[in-house]
């Protein structure tokens, strides 16, 4: 299920920082039931010692320009939101219709709309998608003196399609679904259509750096797979603004 959300500043322009994912993921974390709130912070879904929030966001979309490391918003921007969990979007929705007045870090705004998208539709085969937040993956490796070291892999790497599917193989498991995951996810795969150097984009999240990619892909993925990746992002990272994408050769889900 998928949200889209439209603020406009209450006094003039919103302006925001170029680095501002931690500002919506704020957003989405005050704007909710208190208890599901902690809940989703603290808890969410466990698998294998790793916890699995379920939601991922897009970029801020909208008449913008950037200046002086801030962008600008001249009219309403907007953004989209997406969950497994109904629960968590459902309690958003509310709270944000009982409270139009919000705001996005520093900046007062009136909530401008709240609208459910239309979920794609996904006739099987090979799906071709527009990411609206860059998609990361990467492995975390041990350098000869010991040290940590993080490892961003590129669309083009063999690498990167594999923590893609393993990604969506976990969240699966975390749900409890009781389908062979494994084994329904052996010959699936996410691979690049368009995209150029360009598309990798530098993000900091509270001061930790996280390299992604956005463009064109195409994925083949069993349609419960798929919607799951459509509902809680593809690749990692996802709470923190990252592996959202709409769906560009179906019909509804052409939401960017």
């Amino acid at each position: 299920m998928r949200l889209k959300v439209s603020l406009a500043s209450v006094n003039g322009s919103l302006s925001v920082p170029v680095q501002y994912n931690s500002l919506i993921h704020g957003f989405v974390y005050h704007n909710m039931d208190e208890a599901l709130s902690k809940w989703l912070h603290e808890e969410g879904h466990a698998h294998g010692g790793r916890r699995f929030k379920l939601f991922t966001f897009s970029r801020l979309f909208g008449k913008r320009r950037v200046e002086d490391g801030r962008i600008t918003f001249d009219g309403p921007a907007h953004f989209y939101l997406s969950s497994a969990d109904a629960e968590v979007l459902g309690s958003l929705a509310e709270h944000l219709l009982k409270k139009p007045d919000v705001r996005l870090g520093g900046v007062r705004c009136r909530v401008e709309e709240i609208a459910v998208e239309p979920e794609p539709e996904i006739n099987g085969g090979t799906v071709r998608v527009k990411t609206l937040a860059p998609i990361t993956a990467y492995s975390t490796l041990t350098t000869p003196d010991g040290k940590k070291k993080t490892y961003f892999y590129s669309p083009q790497e063999k690498e990167w399609s594999d923590a893609l599917i393993a990604n969506i193989a976990r969240k699966a498991k975390s749900l409890g679904w009781e389908a062979d995951v494994d084994r329904d996810l052996d010959e699936s795969w996410m691979r690049p259509k368009r995209v150029k150097a360009a598309d990798q984009k530098i993000l900091r999240f509270k001061g930790t750096v996280i390299k992604g990619w956005t463009g064109l892909y195409e994925t083949s993925l069993p349609e419960p797979y798929f919607r799951l990746a459509y509902d809680t992002g593809f690749g990692s990272k996802n709470p923190q603004g990252f592996g959202m994408v709409g769906v560009v050769n179906g019909k509804g889900g052409k939401n960017c």
